[in-house]
Order: C-alpha cells, then sequence, then structure tokens
C-alpha cells in the first residue's frame, strides 16, 4: 500500500461527497476486509468531529478504526496487546498533530466559517476551496499507510 495512492483515493472520495472519516476508512477497504457499503455505513457518524459536534477530526478517527481492525486484539484479557496498541494510536495521532496542529475538528477549522450541528453544507467548488478538510484526509490516509507499513 502506496501512501501516496492512499492519499489520493481517500481525497478522491472526499470530493465525491463521502464525509472525512468515511472517505479515509474507504480507502483501506481492501486491507480491512470491509465492503464499501460497510466502511460507509460505520465511519458515517464520525463526520464533522464526531455528528458535527467538531470534536476528534473524522480522518483521524478513522486512522484509529483503520487500526483496530488491522492490528486490533479481541482477547478483552490482552493487557499487553492493548497497551501496545494504545502507543501506536497515540503516536500516529501525535504525527497527525505535529503536521497539523491539532486533531480537534474545530481547532483544525478555526480558521473557517463552520457551525458544529445542523444539516452539513452543500459540497460546492466554493466549499472544497474553502475548507482545508481534503488535505486531512489525504494527510491521515497517508498516515495510516505508513504506521502500518503496508
Amino acid at each position: 500500500m502506496n501512501p501516496t495512492e492512499k492519499s489520493q483515493l481517500a481525497k478522491r472520495y472526499f470530493e465525491e461527497g463521502y464525509n472525512c472519516a468515511q472517505s479515509v476508512l474507504l480507502a483501506f477497504c481492501k486491507e480491512t476486509g470491509l465492503s464499501i457499503g460497510q466502511a460507509a455505513k460505520l465511519a458515517s457518524t464520525f463526520g464533522g468531529g464526531m455528528g458535527r459536534m467538531r470534536e476528534v477530526c473524522g480522518a483521524v478517527s478513522a486512522m484509529f478504526m483503520i487500526q483496530g481492525l488491522m492490528e486490533g486484539y479481541t482477547d478483552p484479557k490482552a493487557k499487553e496487546e492493548k497497551a501496545e496498541l494504545y502507543a501506536r494510536v497515540r503516536d500516529v495521532a501525535e504525527r497527525f498533530r505535529e503536521k497539523n496542529h491539532s486533531i480537534i475538528c474545530r481547532d483544525l477549522l478555526i480558521d473557517v466559517q463552520t457551525t458544529p450541528g445542523g444539516v452539513p453544507e452543500e459540497r460546492t467548488q466554493e466549499y472544497y476551496e474553502r475548507r482545508p478538510c481534503g488535505c486531512y484526509v489525504e494527510d491521515a490516509a497517508g498516515l495510516i499507510a505508513e504506521a502500518l507499513n503496508a
């Protein structure tokens, strides 16, 4: 899995109208074994920083979903595996934060007129020019691809 190709694929999904979380997760369907429909549904609530609450960026949440699907544990008593996975999650989150100053949607959109909640905006050319979300989607897909060495 080439990080640049994953970044470009995720951005294409975003430009088709998928939310930030969906766009990143959809780019990894082959690797995670999810169908397009399953991935789109799973990530649908994480857009806009979790249901447009502007909390953790959906693209970042998708990185964590991908990491869990590919490296997660299933044994509830797997303390070492849990600790190791959480450390890897913190690492990829920190790399996103270093690149983009935050993992929180409202902080990432600080210079953009946006209101939490409500109806999502129509995806127009002006929308894409005004919002940096496509770049965050690209960054997240590339970073998780690098982190997974896939």
